[in-house]
């Protein structure tokens, strides 16, 4: 058994919304600009980090506890774009409208599992769509894509993750899901 587990919160991304991404992150086919697996395709909740596994049960337990607290909501995607930061992005992400249930499970979640009480910070419903390679420079002008439809992202449960650091990619396994409600 590992020592360590490299654990992360997350929604799993929706077929037809997966399928939706995957078509309009093309505009993004670039040099210096590596796409994530669909596979890997995830909206985080809240990112853990490396954690003991020896705490593997009773991260389960917290899950499920805020899971019971809060229902099932719908995300509204507003636009793919370079991020976090406009000026000195990092990656090509896709943003959902901002969303109550969204902030308030997110924010439940840091103060559950979050070692020190967590900061006041926004949560911003995203998934990330490409990365940006290291050695590459920064491409310039990106676009700004806008959906030319309603994109709507159900969320009925969150799921523990555990991530592996591997190359090309690292890989994500779903440990276990927990139904919202």
């Amino acid at each position: 058994m590992q020592d360590q587990l490299r654990l992360f919160v997350a929604a799993q991304v929706p077929e037809e919304v997966k399928s939706y991404l995957g078509q309009a992150r093309h505009v993004y086919d670039l040099p210096g600009i590596k796409a994530v697996p669909d596979q890997n395709l995830h909206l985080t909740l809240y990112f853990l980090g490396n954690v003991p596994a020896t705490e593997d049960s009773f991260i389960r337990q917290k899950l499920a506890e805020v899971a019971q607290r809060h229902q099932p909501f719908t995300l509204a995607l507003e636009r793919l774009e370079p991020g976090p930061k406009p000026k000195a992005p990092r990656l090509i992400w896709a943003r959902f409208a901002q969303n109550d249930p969204f902030s308030k499970i997110s924010k439940d979640l840091a103060t559950v599992l979050s070692p020190v009480p967590p900061r006041q910070e926004k949560f911003i419903p995203h998934v990330t769509l490409c990365r940006f390679k290291k050695e590459g420079g920064l491409p310039q002008e990106l676009p700004l894509v806008i959906p030319d439809q309603e994109v709507l992202f159900p969320v009925q449960s969150l799921a523990l993750w555990q991530s592996q650091l591997a190359s090309p990619h690292p890989i994500y396994t779903v440990v276990e899901e927990f139904l919202l409600g």
